[in-house]
C-alpha cells in the first residue's frame, strides 16, 4: 500500500476549500457517508444501471420509454427542476433563472425571460426540486425525456407535470430500495466504482493522529458490507478490515431523520446481519443499525465543534448536519475536479476574454460619456463647441465595441461550456454564483472534490476562510 506523497503545493483541484475556518487539530471525529463520499462511483455507468432499471419499471406500466437512452451530458448537479413548467433550470445565488431547457431541449432567451418574468427560486415552496447529489441525475435525465412525452401527447395528458416527476420519482425510489441493482453492484463491484488508492492512507492519517472515525451511512448492512470489502479492506494492511478501521459504523441511517429525531438503535452481531437491541452505549469496533446523532454525542463524550461530518448529500448530510446539530460539515463534490481542471485548462482563454472585457468597459465608459455631452447639448444646459467630432466620436466607439463583441462571444461562448455543454460550470450562473455555490457556502463548512484530499492538507491543518470579497474591494487595498 502506498501512501500518498504530500506535494509542496497542492494542485487546485485537490485542495479542501475553507467558507469557514476549520481547526483539524481540534476536531476529535471525523464522520463519513458511504456512497459518492468514501466510494466513488463511475458516474455514467451507476446512473445509466439506475436509469435502466427505473426505465423497465415504467414501461411495465406501459409507457413508451423503451427507445430512450440515458444521457450523461443533460444534467448536472446543482440545477433546478421546475414543476410547474416542466423546465430543469440553473439559477444564481439569487434565484435568477439564467438557463432553461423545457423538457431535453433548450429554451430560447425570449421564451425563457417570458416565462421566469419577476419568478424567483425558492426551495420552500415544492414547485422546486433541487438537484444536489449525483444520485439526482437519472432522475432527472428521465423526468426530462419523459416532460418530451408528454408534451408530444404520448402519456396521459391529465398527467401534468408535478404528477409526472412522482411516478418518475417512485419510479427511481424503487430502483434503489429494491435490491435488483444493488445486488448487482454488491456481486461485482470492480464496473462501478472509481478507485482512488489514496482513501484509505488517508483515514489512516486521521486515526493515528487521534480522531475517531464514524461511518454513517443510509445503506443496509449486505451492501455496506459487499463495497466496504472491496473499497477499503484489501487496501488495509495485516488482514484488518473496515470494522477495525472505523470505531463506530452505523447502516440505515435514515438521513436526515438520524440528526433530527431519536430513532432506536440495533446492534449488528456479525455479517449476516443477525440484530439485537443495543441497550447500552454505543462501544467502539461495533456495527450498528439506526441510532441517532445525540446518542453518538453522549456516549463518546463529544461536543457538537468536535465532531466533523463529510458527506456528498447537501441536504442530508450538510444542511440538516450544521442546522440542527452544529457539527462541524464537510461536502464532497465530485464534479469540483473537472471544473477546477477545466479552468485551469481555460486559464490562457479566459486571460484574453478578461482583457477584452476590460477593453470594452472602457469604451462604453467613453462612448457612455460623449452620449451624455450630447444630451446636454439637446437640452441646452452645456453647447459643445464641436457637435460633429463628438458624433464622429460616438460612431468610431460603437465600431471598435462591435468589432470587440466579435471577438468576446467565441470565447464568452467557450467559456459558458465549460465541464458541461448545456449548462457550464456548477458553480458558476455567467459571472455570479450559482445557486448550489451559494448552499454549498451556506452550510458547508469545506468542501472539496473526493476525502483523500484531506491527505493532501494533513490532519494538522488550520484550514482558513479567505477574505469576502465586495464589489466596492476592487482597486482598494485589502486589510488584515
Amino acid at each position: 500500500m502506498s501512501v500518498p506523497a504530500l506535494p509542496p503545493r497542492t494542485p487546485a483541484h485537490r485542495r479542501v476549500f475553507a467558507n469557514r475556518t476549520l481547526n483539524m487539530r481540534a476536531i476529535r471525529a471525523v464522520g463519513f457517508d458511504m456512497d459518492y463520499t468514501l466510494v466513488h462511483y463511475k458516474v455514467q455507468v451507476w446512473e445509466q444501471r439506475a436509469y435502466e432499471h427505473a426505465q423497465t419499471l415504467l414501461a411495465n406500466k406501459g409507457w413508451p420509454v423503451a427507445a430512450l437512452q440515458f444521457d450523461p451530458t443533460l444534467v448536472t448537479v446543482g440545477l433546478i427542476l421546475d414543476l410547474e413548467t416542466g423546465n430543469l433550470v440553473k439559477a444564481s445565488r439569487f434565484g435568477y433563472i439564467t438557463r432553461a431547457f423545457h423538457g431535453t431541449k433548450p429554451l430560447a432567451f425570449a421564451d425563457q425571460r417570458r416565462c421566469y418574468a419577476g419568478v424567483f427560486v425558492d426551495l420552500r415552496e415544492p414547485r422546486w426540486i433541487f438537484l444536489n447529489t449525483l444520485f439526482s441525475l437519472s432522475e432527472a435525465t428521465l423526468y426530462a425525456q419523459c416532460v418530451d412525452l408528454l408534451d408530444a401527447g404520448q402519456l396521459d395528458a391529465a398527467l401534468g407535470y408535478e404528477s409526472l416527476y412522482r411516478v418518475v420519482r417512485g419510479a427511481i425510489d424503487r430502483t434503489h430500495m429494491e435490491d435488483a441493482l444493488k445486488s448487482e453492484i454488491a456481486k461485482n463491484p470492480e464496473p462501478f466504482i472509481e478507485p482512488d488508492p489514496e482513501l484509505v492512507p488517508t483515514l489512516l492519517d486521521l486515526k493515528d493522529a487521534g480522531k475517531l472515525l464514524l461511518l454513517i451511512t443510509n445503506s443496509e448492512w449486505s451492501y455496506s458490507l459487499a463495497i466496504l470489502n472491496h473499497v477499503i479492506d484489501r487496501e488495509l494492511p495485516d488482514g484488518q478490515t473496515f470494522r477495525e478501521l472505523f470505531d463506530i459504523v452505523i447502516v440505515s441511517a435514515q438521513k436526515p431523520g438520524f440528526f433530527t429525531a431519536q430513532s432506536s438503535l440495533f446492534e449488528l452481531v456479525d455479517d449476516s446481519g443477525l440484530l439485537r437491541p443495543s441497550r447500552g452505549p454505543l462501544t467502539k469496533g461495533h456495527a450498528y443499525l439506526g441510532g441517532n446523532a445525540r446518542q453518538v454525542e453522549r456516549d463518546l463524550d463529544l461536543a457538537p465543534e468536535d465532531i466533523l461530518y463529510v458527506g456528498d448529500h447537501l441536504y442530508s448530510d450538510v444542511h440538516v448536519t450544521k442546522d440542527m446539530l452544529r457539527w462541524r460539515t464537510g461536502l464532497v463534490l465530485r464534479d469540483l475536479e473537472p471544473e477546477l481542471e477545466a479552468l485551469e485548462s481555460f486559464r490562457e482563454t479566459q486571460g484574453k476574454l478578461t482583457l477584452l472585457m476590460q477593453q470594452k468597459v472602457e469604451l462604453e465608459e467613453q462612448l457612455d460619456t460623449n452620449k451624455l455631452l450630447l444630451q446636454r447639448e439637446r437640452g441646452g444646459r452645456a453647447p459643445l463647441p464641436n457637435v460633429a467630432s463628438v458624433r464622429q466620436a460616438i460612431t468610431e466607439l460603437r465600431t471598435q465595441i462591435d468589432a470587440l463583441d466579435a471577438q468576446i462571444a467565441p470565447l464568452a461562448r467557450a467559456a459558458g461550456a465549460l465541464n458541461n455543454p448545456h449548462w457550464g460550470l456548477i458553480m458558476r450562473a455567467g459571472i455570479d454564483k450559482s445557486y448550489l455555490a451559494r448552499q454549498v457556502e451556506r452550510y458547508a463548512d469545506v468542501y472539496t472534490s473526493r476525502v483523500s484530499n484531506f491527505a493532501l492538507c494533513t490532519p494538522f491543518a488550520y484550514l482558513r476562510a479567505p477574505q469576502v470579497s465586495l464589489p466596492h474591494d476592487e482597486g482598494l487595498p485589502v486589510s488584515d
